[in-house]
C-alpha cells in the first residue's frame, strides 16, 4: 500500500510544481501551443494547398492536355468521364486511369524542364576527340620477349 500512496507524490514532484496555482500552468502551456502551431505552418497547411491545387488540376482535365500519372507515365488525355480518364500511352494505345492516378498536367514549359541538357563543355570536340592524340595520350609498351629460339 506505500507504493499507492507514493506514486501521486512522485508525479507531484517530477511536475516541478511549488504548490502556486494559476499563473504557472498558463505559461508551461505556451512552449506546447507554439510547438503546435509551427507544425501546423510547417506540415498541414502546405500539404493543404498541394492537395487543393491537384485537385484544381484534375478537375481541369480535358482531352488533347498531355499530363503525367503518380507513376511517372506521360501521355495525352483522349477523353474525360464522371472519374475515369482515357489516356492515349503510344499511338493507338489507349488506357483508361481514375483520375486521382493524375499527378500533374503538363504544359510545354513542364515538359521542356523536365529534360536537363547536358553542358557543351563536357561533350568532346572534333579538335579533343579520340583521334587527337592530345586527348588521349598513349605510352608505347615494348613487346614482350618470346621464348629463347622461338626463331627470329
Amino acid at each position: 500500500m506505500l507504493v499507492s500512496h507514493a506514486l501521486p507524490v512522485a508525479v507531484h514532484l517530477a511536475a516541478g510544481s511549488t504548490g502556486k496555482k494559476g499563473g504557472s500552468s498558463l505559461l508551461s502551456f505556451i512552449p506546447l501551443l507554439v510547438i503546435v502551431g509551427i507544425g501546423y505552418l510547417l506540415l498541414v497547411r502546405p500539404a493543404r494547398n498541394r492537395q487543393r491545387r491537384a485537385l484544381e488540376n484534375r478537375a481541369a482535365v480535358e482531352p488533347g492536355v498531355e499530363v503525367t500519372t503518380t507513376a511517372g507515365l506521360i501521355a495525352t488525355v483522349v477523353a474525360v468521364e464522371d472519374d475515369v480518364v482515357t489516356l492515349e500511352i503510344a499511338p493507338g494505345v489507349n488506357a483508361k486511369f481514375v483520375k486521382g492516378a493524375i499527378a500533374r498536367v503538363n504544359t510545354p514549359a513542364d515538359v521542356v524542364e523536365d529534360i536537363q541538357p547536358m553542358h557543351d563543355d563536357t561533350l568532346p570536340t572534333r579538335e579533343d576527340g579520340p583521334e587527337s592524340p592530345e586527348a588521349h595520350p598513349t605510352t608505347e609498351i615494348p613487346p614482350e620477349p618470346g621464348p629463347a629460339g622461338a626463331g627470329s
